[in-house]
């Protein structure tokens, strides 16, 4: 790759003011385009995969009455409550069934993608622009966070919006207390929707110090982000004393380099291996850019103007630096906890797309008006770059959307093989083994109308009256000691199948009570036996 492909240090140094951007009003219509598609991207075939442990979470605590779930809330999901409070709000209006549910994630990202070509379109031409925005709504993190019922999605608009106001605010004259009053609004609120969201700070401070526009008004940020953190604080509390809820991380979620470069954003290899040549490419020719800056005298924190290439990286790699590095110490990550880090992932892969277009360039790296430059050998090079990770995202989407793609949880399965067999008077016996996020149970509580010719012989203490978000049960002895069985004589027994292992919770205590196995039927993610005496 030649010098003359990453421009000279004076021209790419120049203030955004100083560059060739998109029209604002065209980036405008852009942006909401680009939006929509990403809405329609992640609502797709949505509706098509049961829901699963995480999201039975979301709706059986959306689901609950206000005084239940502030009961919940105190025990445990304190970090979740501005999520399930709005999710409440939203089933009252629109239902509870799966695509429901998972709409305002899918709502979430199409903000998110409008914020990305908005936030593109200030620094290049319209169609980088369009570029970063088809990327942000195709990647693989992005897309499975807009068709699942929980906070992650809406994290990375809130992430988006957060950095559009601080470029925003950078290209302004004078104070701009407004500006920094949204700023610390949407932190806020973001914090509040994700505490993890807080590791955005150090991003934006990120930005902040390698951006003279802004490293002048630092004594605003700061005092914008002290007033939004101090906001959270009480959530910040209660996060610390239900730490315990997340303990389980240190057993099951190992820090690998598969879970950190491709599960935390891409989850398959194809489209890993595509992402990660992208970009490579945007940082060697952001290393290189650096060095000619200095060989001329001048440092990347002193070069007028912000640059798309700090804002991506940082976004991309401090939040989730910080939370990997504090994870030998503390059990804190999952791959989830990426989502909101990923539009700076797409934003660099898009700017591996421009690098790979200005390949042969002569014109020493200028952006035209649609923000590409180069050599007919480059426009190729980018073209086929742009539909190498167009093409890998699909089979992505499609598997992510499988009747089995969450956690091969199969609860459609179970509610609708219930409902056609079962009978009046029938019993039903779900594994209680499992951890409470895999119970079959779950299938029950997430569609109750199905198991409506069935009596729950082990409900103790269903969950809108419980502390916790699932239902409270007793044993098999305790509930045959209490009458729960007399006079039922057929009893379905639903066991958790994972990972081609089947549980066989309870069964030896069914057959001390005279029931017998007579029907089996084996599914996904479960296996449904009817025991009858």
């Amino acid at each position: 790759m030649t010098s003359s492909a990453v421009g000279t240090a004076s021209e790419r140094s120049l203030p955004a003011s100083a560059r060739v951007t998109a029209d604002p009003r065209r980036l405008g219509l852009w942006a909401g385009l680009l939006g929509l598609f990403g809405v329609a991207a992640s609502a797709a075939g949505s509706w098509i995969p049961s829901l699963w442990g995480d999201e039975a979470a979301s709706l059986m605590s959306a689901t609950r009455p206000l005084s239940s779930l502030w009961h919940m809330l105190s025990y445990v999901d304190a970090v979740h409550g501005l999520y399930y409070v709005g999710l409440h709000a939203w089933i009252d209006v629109f239902g509870p069934s799966a695509f429901a549910i998972r709409f305002p994630s899918a709502l979430a990202i199409g903000v998110c993608t409008a914020a990305v070509v908005w936030l593109c379109g200030r620094f290049e031409g319209t169609w980088f622009a369009v570029v970063a925005g088809v990327f942000t709504a195709l990647e693989p993190r992005l897309i499975f966070a807009g068709e699942e019922a929980r906070s992650y999605a809406i994290g990375a608009a809130f992430a988006a919006v957060l950095l559009v106001l601080l470029v925003e605010i950078a290209r302004r004259p004078g104070r701009a207390i407004r500006w920094w009053v949204g700023y610390a609004a949407v932190l806020t609120v973001a914090v509040w929707t994700f505490l993890y969201f807080a590791l955005m700070v150090f991003a934006a401070l990120a930005v902040v110090l390698l951006s003279p526009e802004l490293r002048r008004r630092w004594r605003a940020w700061a005092l914008s982000t002290g007033i939004a953190l101090l906001l959270c604080t009480p959530l910040a509390w209660f996060g610390f004393l239900q730490r315990r809820q997340i303990a389980f991380l240190a057993v099951r979620e190992s820090v690998t380099p598969e879970v950190v470069l491709k599960n935390m954003w891409f989850q398959e290899w194809w489209f890993t291996a595509i992402a990660w040549a992208l970009i490579l490419v945007a940082v060697v020719v952001f290393v290189r850019e650096v060095v000619l800056i200095r060989r001329g005298g001048g440092r990347l924190w002193r070069t007028p103007g912000v640059r798309l290439e700090v804002v991506a990286l940082s976004w991309m790699i401090v939040p989730m630096g910080l939370l990997l590095a504090v994870t030998p110490f503390m059990a804190v990550y999952t791959a989830r906890y990426g989502t909101f880090s990923a539009p700076g992932v797409a934003i660099v892969m898009a700017l591996g797309v421009r690098a790979l277009a200005r390949i042969g360039d002569r014109s020493g790296g200028g952006t035209d008006a649609r923000g590409w430059a180069g050599s007919r050998r480059g426009a190729w090079f980018a073209g086929i770059a742009i539909a190498a990770v167009v093409i890998a995202a699909v089979p992505v989407a499609v598997l992510q959307r499988g009747p089995y793609a969450k956690n091969q949880s199969d609860w459609n399965d179970i509610s609708a093989f219930i409902s056609a067999n079962a009978e009046p008077g029938d019993g039903i016996v779900f594994d209680d083994g499992a951890r409470p996020s895999q119970r079959t149970r779950l299938a029950k509580a997430t569609d109750p109308a199905a198991f409506r010719n069935t009596a729950d012989l082990l409900l103790k203490t269903p969950y809108q009256k419980s502390y916790t978000w699932y239902d409270q049960t007793y044993g098999i002895p305790r509930a045959a000691g209490m009458g729960r069985f007399d006079g039922v004589e057929r009893v379905w027994v639903v066991e958790l199948r994972f990972d081609g292992v089947v549980d066989s919770w309870g069964l030896s205590d069914l057959r001390e009570l005279g029931y017998r196995e007579t029907a089996r039927h084996d599914g996904a993610g479960s296996v449904i036996l009817l025991y009858e005496r």
